[in-house]
């Protein structure tokens, strides 16, 4: 195994601005559907046009119902009307994507992935909470560290996002018992997720933790649920009760996974209905091959709630990947709904009259320890725009084009469905176009969404188009041939769209990017493919101090329009006045380009929120990452990543004189700025610092090893482990046959990871072979020793696995006993090593969270067994990591893998030369090694093991958090990244290796590429013996 750092490019290290040290109150606002709210002043930003402004005064229920918007009845800051939500006072379309920050246990970097987010044009995220992390025992509730919700509330506030806070108790969202509390799974008789009494009072303690942390803050409640029977119907009203019965007054909402039409009427109904939608599912393995789009949301929607706003809670931003030597990986999910599959089925959300959509997944982060469902591995990248290193993807320039545009057109907001190609309401040359007609009531801003009609094709399909603008209908494009769609893709084309203070487009073909004011004048960037031609129209003001080359103007009645032919590469200038600038470049351009908002003061409400405490931002092209940007007197500080030498551009006030980045100051490209624009440009050249090329990830040697299976040894003692006894169970699985006893782990508290069960039997002449029916989940594997020989391994699998279907959740084997195992005359014992996958979510079957994870048949072919002993994790939740971390082997509870721990006796063995004498068992690997990286840099790195398929499974441990489960039988991952705050960037790292390996004779193969604090679990004797 190696460590590594991921590269990008050439490099190893992308150089970051210096963070300063914040201080900040508690995060305090309002929030949407599913965040946290507090009635605080109202701001006094002027609104952009369609945006309702009530700044200054509270307005009236009866004076809001008037004007058509509806309310809880509990306040007047979160209201909405059939085209989107009304926060206080101005209209908002919530464009978010999901984050899971318990999947990034390190809270100094939630501020980083804030920020990625807001660079794309994002104003909101998603967040689930997590109840087993939270509530990892009856009575206890515990919100430290990365638990914690005020650390994401300030980064939230630092960097103007809103939350949608989802707690569930149930999240599904691919984690172990779909986030339910492991406790409650066997100490809870009733139906979960109904109006039980026992399951009522299970989840009170978390729900009411949840409420105390953040008071004034809205919630939504349990994810993806039918509403009937009637069970499920009281426990939503039971969950609404506590939310109503506390200061939450904001509205309530959850998400149906399909058109059910579930909790829009009838008891537990909530206030905002949303759809779920993943149309191209969850098998990567094709990634070319797509099912086509959507076509009846809007219809559904008219259908069961017409007079709310249109709201994914979760739409398709990537896909997760499952176990298997066939299993794709998240590279092919990446390309499976990669730019392509944004550009057309966002768009076609968005022509579904869409205003509140988040994004699944837009960071997935690491399943580490336990938080797996059975169902997936330990990598959750789920082929986001931001991968589980954090690095930024091909997928981002894609969204972040889409969310610039959306921040740029608050005309959009507020738009009626006028119809489509097909119904004759829009008029199109080419049948093969499929275009849809948003209009805005108010201002008659139009948009035209078009796609193929086979959304699946990749022909190349051009057509033209009859619009209806201010100046007369008629068909566009006039000079060229026609709109271009390139195969799978989406274009918005806009008629009567305003920009600026005071200017219009009368249409455009061409994309728009961004449309704003920078510095007092109106600012326009368009963008469009290199291949194809593309159009606008707009009214042009000033006298051209620069105007665009390589393009065609043509004016007439005050309109110019400009043509944009083929072969357009980087950035033009279309024109540049004191009163207007226009941009244009090909897509790929357009997608290097930022536009940071300039916060106003603090002395502004919610400073850093857009519409609310900011209208102003600026243009920034080249860097790999711009985070925020602020002008002070006459310089613009812009903070942010390089990864490599690029070429800045930047577009700003042109008060502007001065450029720093990450505090150093920048020299100008004098020539390049006068072919920009002659006011507020600037372009210079960005390149790294030296160290970011000379960064090498340090090699990992010295290896110390132990036995970690001293319970197969003679003499072992486990006298001290659980009894394992009970003859009843809350669990619905009964076991298969046996003598009565109960041998399921999480009746005895050891539902997380490894489990260890000892089985005492004496035998006769006559006693043979046992039988084991063994339920570990998924991909689970289970080995069996007698006395101290090895008899055989029960795959979660088949053993030699073709294809993903072989995947197995319980084994039924019979061990047979080889000749001189046994002791006659003495006593005997069975142990069983038992990796446990997880807790199944919700599924067909009544509490499938109720997993029986175990032994569901234990039987000798002659005589009985006596005592059964079971031994699992020990300390559980009192560790920083929680109780998911760690598992029931004996290097786990001797505190091996925990930075601190003395290994110097240990024999000296290289991880690569496996366990001595090739044998089946457990053997734990330690070694550290020192880092000592600049602050300032942000480095990706991995863990890296063989990518071969052998019979072993290994748990990795960094610093004491287990990061990693290879299962290299199965796959598919072998690469495990590890942040920074687990990583200690400038100190020694702890790393373990608990190899078990599955077979005798097997081995391991080394090969691969391999301002955070820390806070690690020290070892200590404490509670380890």
């Amino acid at each position: 195994m190696h460590l590594g750092a991921l590269r990008r490019g050439k490099q190893h290290l992308r150089q970051l601005p210096k963070r300063r040290g914040l201080s900040w109150v508690l995060f305090v606002t309002f929030s949407v559907l599913c965040v946290l709210v507090l009635p605080v002043r109202h701001s006094n930003i002027f609104s952009p046009a369609s945006h309702l402004d009530f700044s200054g005064l509270e307005p009236a229920v009866d004076m809001l119902a008037g004007m058509g918007f509806t309310g809880n009845g509990r306040t007047n800051d979160v209201l909405w009307d059939k085209y989107s939500l009304i926060i206080k006072g101005q209209r908002v379309f919530i464009h978010s994507g999901e984050f899971h920050t318990f999947r990034l246990p390190v809270p100094g970097l939630w501020l980083d992935i804030l920020q990625k987010v807001k660079a794309a044009g994002f104003n909101a995220i998603s967040v689930y909470s997590h109840m087993a992390l939270i509530n990892p025992s009856p009575g206890v509730v515990d919100f430290n560290d990365y638990r914690a919700l005020e650390p994401l509330y300030e980064a939230a506030k630092q960097t103007g996002i809103w939350i949608v806070f989802r707690p569930g108790p149930y999240i599904n969202a691919e984690t172990t018992a779909g986030g339910i509390a492991h406790w409650v799974t066997s100490e809870v008789a009733g139906e979960l997720r109904t109006n039980a009494t026992d399951w009522h009072a299970a989840w009170q303690d978390y729900l009411q933790g949840v409420i105390t942390e953040t008071v004034p803050y809205q919630v939504t409640q349990d994810n993806e649920y039918p509403q009937e029977p009637a069970t499920h119907a009281e426990y939503f009203r039971e969950l609404e009760t506590v939310y109503w019965n506390s200061s939450i007054v904001v509205p309530l909402t959850t998400n149906d996974p399909g058109e059910d039409q579930a909790w829009i009427n009838g008891t537990g109904a909530v206030d905002i209905y949303g759809l779920d939608s993943y149309p191209q599912r969850f098998d990567c393995s094709h990634p070319d091959v797509w099912n086509p789009v959507v076509t009846n949301y809007y219809s559904h929607h008219e259908s069961v709630n017409p007079g709310q706003p249109w709201y994914f809670p979760e739409f398709q931003g990537g896909a997760f990947d499952a176990w298997g030597p066939t299993a794709p990986g998240y590279g092919q999910c990446r390309i499976l709904t990669g730019a392509n599959f944004e550009n057309v089925f966002n768009l076609n959300l968005l022509a579904s009259n869409a205003k509140l959509i988040n994004y699944y997944m837009l960071y997935g982060g690491t399943s580490w320890g336990a938080l797996p469902f059975p169902g997936v591995y330990t990598s959750y990248d789920y082929g986001s725009a931001i991968a589980e290193n954090r690095e930024l993807t091909v997928k981002y320039p894609e969204l972040k084009r889409q969310g610039l545009f959306l921040r740029s057109s608050p005309d959009f907001y507020k738009t009626d469905w006028v119809g489509n190609s097909t119904g004759g309401m829009v008029s199109v040359s080419n049948p093969a176009a499929f275009v849809t007609l948003l209009r805005n009531p108010d201002s008659a801003a139009s948009f035209y969404i078009a796609r193929q009609e086979n959304s699946t094709t990749t022909d190349v399909t051009t057509f033209k188009l009859n619009v209806t603008t201010s100046a007369g209908n008629f068909e566009v494009p006039r000079f060229v041939s026609g709109i271009t769609l390139g195969g799978r893709q989406s274009k918005i084309i806009v008629t009567d769209y305003s920009f600026g203070s005071s200017s219009k487009v009368l249409y455009s073909t061409a994309q728009v990017l961004f449309a704003g004011q920078i510095g007092g004048r109106d600012v326009l960037f368009l963008y469009g493919d290199p291949t194809s031609e593309s159009e606008a129209a707009l009214t042009l003001n000033g006298t051209p101090r620069i105007q665009g080359t390589g393009v065609s103007l043509v004016s007439s009645n005050g309109v110019t329009s400009v043509t944009f032919l083929p072969g357009i590469q980087g950035l033009i200038t279309i024109w540049d006045s004191s009163e207007q600038l226009v941009l244009y470049s090909d897509a790929d351009t357009a997608g290097t380009f930022w536009s940071p908002e300039i916060s106003a003061n603090d002395s502004v409400e919610f400073a850093n929120y857009w519409q609310f405490g900011t209208n102003s931002s600026i243009l920034v092209g080249g860097p790999y990452l711009v985070r925020n940007a602020t002008i002070t007197g006459s310089t613009l500080a812009l903070r942010g990543d390089l990864n490599d030498s690029v070429r800045l551009t930047v577009i700003a006030p042109d008060d502007v004189k001065t450029v720093t980045w990450n505090g150093i100051p920048i020299s100008a490209d004098v020539a390049a700025v006068s072919n920009l624009t002659t006011q507020g440009g600037f372009v210079a050249q960005l390149k790294p610092s030296s160290t970011v090329l000379g960064f090498a990830p340090p090699a990992l040697t010295n290896w110390r090893y132990a036995d970690s299976l001293p319970e197969i040894r003679s003499g072992f003692s486990d006298a001290n482990w659980t009894l394992a006894n009970h003859t009843t169970t809350n669990i619905p699985f009964k076991p298969y046959y046996g003598d009565g006893r109960v041998l399921y782990g999480c009746d005895y508290g050891y539902c997380e990871n490894i489990v260890l069960w000892r089985g005492h039997f004496n035998v006769t002449e006559n006693t043979q072979s046992v039988n084991f029916s063994i339920n570990g989940g998924e991909a689970f594997a289970a080995t069996v020793w007698v006395n101290d020989v090895f008899l055989n391994t029960s795959y979660g699998n088949y053993i030699a696995p073709t294809n993903n279907r072989n995947i197995l959740e319980e084994t039924d084997d019979e061990f047979h006993f080889p000749p001189g195992s046994l002791l006659y005359g003495r006593e005997n014992v069975i142990t069983i090593l038992q990796d446990n996958m997880g807790l199944n979510q919700s599924g067909p079957v009544i509490d499938e969270e109720k997993s029986p994870r175990g032994v569901r048949g234990f039987m000798l072919n002659t005589g009985e067994f006596g005592e059964w002993k079971v031994q699992g994790k020990i300390g559980g939740y009192t560790k920083c990591a929680g109780v998911l971390n760690e598992g029931g082997l004996y290097g786990e509870r001797m505190g091996w893998h925990l930075p601190g721990f003395d290994t110097s006796s240990w024999a000296l063995r290289d991880l690569s030369d496996g366990l001595p004498n090739a044998t089946a068992g457990v053997g734990f690997f330690v070694t550290t090694f020192n880092l000592s990286i600049p602050d300032g840099f942000d480095v990706p790195m991995s863990f890296t093991f063989d990518d071969t398929f052998q019979p072993y499974r290994s748990q990795l441990y960094v610093n004491g958090w287990m990061m990693g489960k290879r299962v290299s039988n199965l796959g598919p991952q072998y690469q495990f990244p590890v942040q920074q705050g687990i990583l200690d960037y400038n100190g020694i790292n702890t790393v373990a290796v608990a190899l078990w390996a599955m077979e005798s004779e097997s081995c391991v193969y080394e090969g691969g590429v391999g301002g955070i604090e820390t806070n690690n679990p020290p070892w200590s004797p404490e509670g380890r013996s």
